[in-house]
């Protein structure tokens, strides 16, 4: 299991906003050269961000299974490498500079590909003849490229679903998962147990610093369009995000106001230890990513977990099982002078069924190819399947990558915090103004 997520992702796109500022000088693109032989022998050094020795080891034997295919490249690999990093030496260059890059922040990618700080992959693409709305799921293509700059490729994914406690579920006489946001509501009012002013179980921490319960992770199950046609903001246009906003404003009623819900999540443990508030049965059902499943064997819980996608709107009861999908990416290093042989190891590890599939077993995380979904080597908990069926529907999306990385996602993010608490008060202003700030931002950024 990868463990290497960010720990908020408030914190994640506030670095990204890092990212981008650092990297809006950076375009480095005449330095590369993609006129080298990827006959030769030669040494790739490859940075990614893997840090726990069971990661390393899982991204060692990847590397050996290239090396094997490919007896003429060494690749040097390094791990624990952090997206500052990465900005500091694609902006360096020098023979200390990567040749692949991999990074977990997807919402870097706008920066990445507008500021020509990765190669553009299109043409190593069409040389391979590689059809890319054959290979990629859908969210995993519009993930990995901006404005039809494609300067990264999936390697490996994530998929975010609906985990619950079934032994909660079947103290309290329900037979299954919600499907729906109504059942939804009603089960988690179920399932919570009041115990004085706090909770002795609440059924949903629906709080936005509720672990993953993010308004970019929500709103998903509403088909949002984040941006129209003429590039501005659509959260203001889009009825998706004013149903998103009331859903859960109104859940945080049910289960007992804003103020309630913050005293008693501010009881809960640390998101990536044993003492996440899913695992001590704080909460009887969480919103998560595929790697949780891991998690909760590895904390050894004391009761039977579920695995589910994540419910949707009423009115759209036909497209369940659906969910918001991100990972990890992968590029080369537009200073690279080795490109055409860093394209063979960016080719193998994201579109070799036989090395997507191995990689994602030793981590446990979602295969980033069809190919790869389908494939009976798979070897994974049997409950994984419902995170790679999630990962394989038409409807499951992403956010959108844009110039200025995460900065839109913050902002949402920022006006979620003040609309759940009542500081803000009216949706459709406090959208309108929050719309016109994403703006303005992205303007400046341009």
């Amino acid at each position: 299991m990868s463990i290497r997520r960010r720990p908020a992702a408030l914190a994640a796109t506030a670095t990204a906003l890092v990212l981008a500022v650092s990297l809006s000088a950076c375009t480095g693109s005449s330095a590369g050269a993609a006129d080298d032989d990827p006959g030769a022998k030669v040494t790739l050094t490859f940075w990614h961000g893997w840090s726990a020795p069971s990661e390393v080891k899982a991204v060692d034997a990847a590397v050996k299974r290239f090396q094997d295919a490919h007896p003429n490249i060494t690749v040097k690999a390094v791990p624990n490498v952090t997206d500052d990093k990465i900005q500091q030496a694609l902006r360096a260059g020098g023979s200390n500079a990567p040749d692949v890059v991999s990074s977990f922040t997807t919402d870097n990618v706008g920066k990445f590909c507008s500021s020509g700080a990765f190669a553009d992959l299109q043409p190593f693409i069409e040389k391979s003849r590689i059809d890319l709305a054959a290979t990629f799921p859908k969210a995993r293509l519009d993930y990995t490229e901006f404005n039809g700059v494609r300067c990264t490729l999936p390697l490996l994914g994530d998929a975010y679903g609906l985990y619950y406690n079934k032994d909660a579920f079947k103290k309290a006489g329900i037979t299954g998962p919600p499907r729906t946001w109504s059942e939804f509501d009603r089960v988690a009012v179920k399932l919570t147990k009041a115990k004085g002013d706090s909770y002795e179980q609440l059924g949903f921490m629906p709080n936005f610093h509720g672990y993953e319960s993010t308004p970019g992770h929500l709103v998903a199950q509403w088909g949002p369009t984040y941006f129209g046609a003429d590039g501005k903001s659509a959260i203001a246009r889009d009825p998706a995000f004013a149903a998103m906003f009331t859903w859960q404003k109104n859940l945080i009623g049910k289960l007992g106001g804003f103020a309630k819900l913050e005293r008693y999540r501010n009881t809960f443990g640390d998101e990536w230890s044993a003492k996440h508030p899913f695992h001590t049965g704080q909460v009887a059902m969480q919103l998560d990513g595929e790697w949780r499943l891991g998690m909760t064997a590895d904390a050894k819980v004391p009761f039977e977990v579920g695995v589910a996608p994540l419910p949707v709107p009423d009115d759209r009861a036909d497209e369940y099982g659906k969910g918001y999908l991100s990972g990890t990416i992968t590029g080369i290093a537009s200073t690279s002078r080795k490109q055409n042989a860093a394209w063979e190891l960016v080719k193998y590890l994201t579109t070799d069924t036989d090395a997507v599939v191995s990689f994602a077993n030793e981590l446990r995380n979602v295969p980033s190819t069809n190919a790869a979904l389908a494939s009976p080597k798979l070897k994974l908990d049997p409950r994984f399947k419902v995170f790679l069926d999630i990962a394989r529907h038409p409807k499951s999306n992403t956010t959108p990558a844009s110039v200025n990385g995460g900065a839109y996602q913050v902002t949402l993010q920022e006006f979620g915090y003040l609309h759940e608490s009542g500081r803000e008060k009216d949706l459709e202003a406090g959208l309108a103004r929050t719309a016109a700030q994403i703006d303005t931002d992205i303007a400046k950024a341009k």
